[in-house]
C-alpha cells in the first residue's frame, strides 16, 4: 500500500518559523491516482490528514501532533501557460517560483507573490496571500480563474465564480479544511521589463507613514513599510516606505536581458561571503540590544536612500526579501520549540493607526519588542474565512524561547485585545496564539458557522485536519446555524 500512496516516512514537521512541531507519518503522493490512495487508507485508519505544502507558513496551519501529514510537493507540475493572455494552469504543489520562472521570459509576471518565492500555488490558495500589492490587485484568491479541489470521499471538482461557487469562496483561504487543492488556474501581470522603478521614503513616524502610503495608492504598483519597532514617543512608527512601479512598454531599452531569468537570480555571496553562512553572524545580534542596533542602522541607511531617488531593481530583488539571505531564522534558534513568531494584526483604517500604536507601545512595554515590523495596505476580498478588509496590516517578528514562550502568549493575548477593540482580523498563514474565542469575536459567529457548515458537507468525517484546525474550530461553543454569513445575505 506504501507505493500506491507514493513515498512514507516518519519525519519532524514544524511549522515555518520552528517555534511549533512535532514528528508524524509524512505521505508525498506523485499523482491523483496515489492521492486518492492515501484519503482511502486514511478513511479505513480512521486517522486524519494535514494538507500540507512547503511549510512555509509561520504557526500550526500545516503541522500536526496527530494522524498524518500529507505532503503535496510532489504534484508539482506546470500543466500549461497561455502566452496570449498569461493564464497560467498548475498542479497545486508547483510554486511560485516555477510559475514567474515560467511567465516572465514570456513577458508576464505572477499577479500575487508573496515575501518568498517558495510557497506552492495550492497552499497560496489555500492560505489566501497577499503581496506588496494588495491595496492594487487584491488577494491572490482575487487572482484565481478556478481551482479543482479534491474531496474527502475522493470526488474532484472544479471550482470557479461560477460553478461550485460556494465551495471555491470557501476553499481559498480555508487552509486545506474542505479538501485538497489539486491544481489552479491563475491570471498572470502583463510587463515590459524585468525590473521595477523603486525609491524610498524616509518616514519620522507611522502616522506620516501612513498618510503617505495612503496618497500613493493610486499610482504605485506596490507599498510596503519597514518599521523600527524599537521607535518610541515622537519617532514611534518611524521607518521606510517603499514605493515601486512597474516600467511602461519601451521604458526598458533592452527587456529581452532584465526578462531572462538569470537577471531575477538573488546574488549567492554577499562582499564575497556566501550568503547561506550570514544567519551565523546574524545570530550574534538577535537580541533586543543586537537588534535596537541594526535597526537604528537600517533607519539611518533609509534615510540616505530616500535621497537616493528612483532606481530599479529586479522583480525578484524587490518582492522576495525573504529569501535574499537562506536560513535566516535559524538567527533566531536551532533547538526544536524555538524560533519565532509572527504576529499579523489587519484592522480597519479608521482605527488601524491608534491600534498600531498600542501594538508597538505594548510589545516594548511587556519586554517583547519585535525585531521587525512590515506595514502594508490593504483591500476586502469575497472569500469567507478571508482576512482581508478596507485597511492596514502591521506584521511583527517575536522571537520565542523556552523561557519567554509562555509570557510572549500572555503578551500576544493582550495584542489580541487590542485588535479586537479596534475591529480587526487575523491571518492563519501567520498565526500561531489566537484562541477559539478570539477568533469568533473577530470573524464573526455567522462566518465561522458557515465554514462549519460547507466543511461539514465537504468532509464530513473530519478528514482533513491540522494542530490549527483543532487548536481553534474543532470545538464549536455553539452547534447553531447563525444564517448567512456576510456578503451572502
Amino acid at each position: 500500500m506504501a507505493l500506491e500512496m507514493g513515498r512514507v516516512g516518519i519525519e519532524r514537521v514544524e511549522g515555518w518559523g520552528m517555534s511549533v512541531g512535532s514528528v508524524a507519518r509524512v505521505i508525498r503522493p506523485e499523482n491523483l491516482d496515489q492521492l486518492r490512495a492515501v484519503l482511502a487508507e486514511a478513511r479505513k485508519a480512521g486517522v486524519t490528514l494535514a494538507p500540507r505544502g512547503t511549510g512555509c507558513s509561520y504557526g500550526d496551519a500545516s503541522t500536526t501532533e496527530q494522524g498524518w501529514c500529507l505532503d503535496l510537493t510532489h504534484m508539482n507540475r506546470v500543466l500549461s501557460f497561455d502566452e496570449s493572455t498569461g493564464d497560467a494552469d498548475l498542479e497545486g504543489g508547483a510554486t511560485i517560483r516555477q510559475l514567474w520562472r515560467r511567465s516572465l521570459p514570456s513577458g508576464y509576471w505572477p499577479k500575487v507573490v508573496s515575501g518568498t518565492m517558495f510557497p506552492t500555488v495550492g497552499g497560496a490558495a489555500g492560505m489566501n496571500i497577499h503581496g506588496k500589492n494588495n491595496f492594487k490587485v487584491g488577494t491572490f484568491g482575487d487572482n484565481l480563474l478556478e481551482i479543482d479541489l479534491l474531496l474527502a470521499n475522493g470526488d474532484l471538482l472544479t471550482c470557479s465564480r461560477e460553478q461550485n461557487a460556494e465551495l471555491f469562496h470557501g476553499a481559498i483561504g480555508g487552509f486545506g479544511m474542505l479538501g485538497i487543492i489539486t491544481r489552479v488556474k491563475t491570471r498572470t501581470q502583463r510587463v515590459y521589463s524585468g525590473d521595477v522603478r523603486v525609491r524610498g521614503i524616509s518616514c519620522h513616524d507611522l502616522g506620516e507613514m501612513m498618510e503617505a502610503m495612503q496618497e500613493l495608492v493610486d499610482v504605485a504598483d506596490y507599498l510596503v513599510g519597514w518599521i523600527d519597532t524599537f521607535g518610541a514617543g515622537s519617532a514611534a512608527g518611524r521607518g521606510l516606505l517603499h514605493d515601486a512601479r512597474y516600467l511602461a512598454e519601451g521604458e526598458d531599452s533592452d527587456p529581452g536581458k532584465t526578462l531572462c531569468l538569470e537577471h531575477q537570480d538573488l546574488a549567492d555571496s554577499v562582499m564575497g561571503v556566501p550568503k547561506a553562512e550570514i544567519w551565523r553572524v546574524l545570530r550574534l545580534f538577535n537580541h533586543d540590544l543586537g537588534m535596537r542596533l541594526i535597526n537604528g542602522v537600517k533607519q539611518v541607511a533609509g534615510r540616505m536612500e530616500s535621497m537616493r531617488g528612483w532606481h530599479r531593481q529586479s522583480h525578484g530583488g524587490f518582492n522576495f526579501l525573504l529569501d535574499y539571505v537562506p536560513d535566516w531564522k535559524y538567527a533566531y534558534a536551532r533547538q526544536a520549540g524555538e524560533g519565532l513568531i509572527q504576529y499579523q494584526a489587519f484592522l480597519p483604517s479608521e482605527t488601524a493607526l491608534d491600534g498600531f500604536l498600542a501594538l508597538l507601545a505594548e510589545g516594548q512595554a511587556s519586554g517583547h519588542v519585535p525585531y521587525l515590523g512590515v506595514l502594508k495596505r490593504h483591500r476586502p476580498d469575497p472569500f469567507l474565512m478571508t482576512h482581508a478588509l478596507d485597511g492596514w496590516s502591521l506584521a511583527m517578528d517575536l522571537k520565542v524561547t523556552a523561557k519567554n514562550r509562555a509570557h510572549l502568549w500572555q503578551t500576544c493575548a493582550r495584542f489580541s485585545q487590542i485588535c479586537l477593540n479596534a475591529g480587526g482580523r487575523f491571518y492563519f498563514a501567520k498565526d500561531q496564539v489566537i484562541s477559539p474565542s478570539v477568533a469568533r469575536a473577530s470573524f464573526g459567529a455567522r462566518r465561522i458557522a458557515a465554514f462549519r457548515e460547507l466543511k461539514a458537507q465537504a468532509d464530513p468525517q473530519g478528514l482533513f485536519s491540522t494542530d490549527l484546525w483543532r487548536r481553534v474550530f474543532e470545538q464549536d461553543p455553539d452547534q447553531r446555524s447563525h444564517g448567512p454569513w456576510p456578503g451572502q445575505a
